[in-house]
């Protein structure tokens, strides 16, 4: 026992000091232009590197969890080779930066960030990305916050040979708000991935705004699309929420249901018309101004969207307080879609207010309240606010123009007002269809237009 006693002093004596020491303190250590690979890889985990104004050439890798934060003028340039700034560790933060010039080739998803399968809890806020094939892909990382950021694309490439803006797959936890996004192919494309929340997001000059694929138990809320192909897509995806967004003048669909299930579709507002180019809050001009569409399904036309919605084989999807105007088609509703249900949604100026080839009835009201069809020319005699009458959007005429578009020429004759006539005296004349049993005589108030409504600088 005597010959251990010094060394069981000397353990405790060591001891002790490492408790007086304490944890060592993270380091704040200020990077010149071309210090920063070198910066990286002497740095300790939690220290903050602040990159000085100037360029930092890339490609860059990120191994240790630090924070990289730019001071005004800091550049990370990646020169068209690899992703401009890869992330492999957990909890890393990379703050006011602009980073541009990644390399180009889709097969080895080239990003401005790119976030790996180690790279958990990474916050991505504040940026600037310039010249990237993808903005931000987060590839296998949890909880990621990618938010703030002002991407914009490649305008020199086709859209297919584009990359996203912001890119998700296999991300569960991720969440992307209050981004911009332009001239990417997709705005924020999602596959393979769960509980994700995009909000607040504005996205102009892409293809989709949001692309979603096999990813469920998601969010996608308060969003701005003006101007875009199509502003939601939604395919193969479960258990969404699709809340409080707006599409402005999409060249197709504003909202793409295919093989969607089970969603909550509640408080979007789809309007067909272009947007005004104008500072300040987005507006849309009036129907006298509006661009005539040059080619495709519209040509000729004086509607910016196709179809506000398109419905095809999605199942128990819930429609609640929506708005749809001024497109070509408000709702084509097709390919064996079944259990939905839509209330108190507002169907306004379409030129056809529902698209639907079949022999099912459906009847679009819940619990006595139906929707609003702007040219239904309905009575209220005991003013419960439900028409007095049933509204059907479509009749056998509508089924055989859609079969037979030549037979357009015969529209105003007598004999097609006269076979309108008769559906309307006999109801049983009326193929199986939509029919609203109690559509309302006022539009509904959805909500207020989103965060993202007001125009960022380019």
């Amino acid at each position: 026992m005597t010959n251990r006693l010094p060394l069981l002093l000397a353990t405790a004596a060591l001891a002790l000091t490492a408790v007086a020491a304490g944890p060592a303190r993270s380091a704040t250590v200020t990077v010149a232009p071309g210090e920063l690979d070198a910066a990286l890889a002497s740095a300790a985990a939690g220290d903050t590197l602040l990159l000085a104004p100037g360029m930092h050439p890339g490609p860059l890798t990120v191994k240790t969890p630090v924070t990289l934060l730019g001071q005004p003028g800091a550049v990370i340039d990646g020169w068209g080779e690899r992703s401009a700034l890869t992330i492999l560790a957990p909890d890393v933060t990379v703050r006011n930066l602009e980073i541009r010039n990644s390399g180009l080739s889709l097969a080895e998803q080239h990003a401005g960030i790119f976030l790996g399968k180690e790279a958990h809890r990474g916050v991505i806020e504040d940026n600037r990305l310039r010249d990237n094939l993808i903005g931000v892909y987060v590839w296998g990382a949890n909880d990621v916050m990618v938010r703030r950021n002002d991407v914009t694309g490649r305008t020199d490439l086709r859209v297919a040979e584009r990359g996203n803006g912001i890119q998700l797959w296999n991300a569960p936890g991720t969440q992307v708000l209050e981004n911009t996004v332009r001239d990417g192919r997709d705005g924020i494309f999602t596959t393979t991935s769960k509980k994700n929340v995009f909000a607040r997001n504005r996205f102009e000059r892409v293809r989709f705004a949001v692309h979603y694929m096999y990813t469920n138990d998601s969010e996608v809320s308060d969003n701005l699309s003006v101007g875009n192909h199509v502003g939601y897509a939604i395919m193969y995806s479960n258990n969404l929420v699709i809340r409080n967004n707006r599409s402005l003048g999409a060249r197709e669909h504003g909202l793409l249901l295919n093989y969607a299930n089970s969603a909550i579709i509640e408080g979007n507002h789809i309007d067909g018309r272009f947007a005004a180019e104008q500072d300040g809050p987005v507006e849309t001009v009036a129907d006298k101004d509006m661009p005539v569409a040059s080619d495709g399904p519209t040509e000729g036309k004086r509607f910016g969207t196709w179809k506000c919605v398109f419905i095809y084989n999605a199942n128990k999807n819930r429609f609640v307080n929506n708005r749809f105007e001024n497109c070509e088609i408000g709702v084509h509703f097709t390919a064996g879609s079944e259990r939905n249900a839509l209330t108190g949604n507002a169907f306004v100026a379409n030129r056809t207010q529902v698209k639907y080839v079949g022999t099912r009835a459906l009847d679009w009201s819940d619990k006595g309240r139906g929707n609003y069809w702007s040219d239904n020319a309905a009575f209220d005699l005991n003013g419960d606010g439900i028409a007095d009458e049933a509204y059907r959007p479509n009749d056998v005429i509508d089924r055989v123009m859609w079969a037979y578009p030549s037979a357009k020429l015969l529209m105003n004759s007598p004999g097609v007002q006269v076979i309108r006539w008769a559906q309307k005296q006999f109801p049983a004349l009326h193929p199986g269809g939509v029919i609203d049993s109690a559509p309302l005589m006022n539009p509904p108030t959805i909500t207020a237009r989103p965060q993202s409504a007001e125009r960022t600088t380019p």
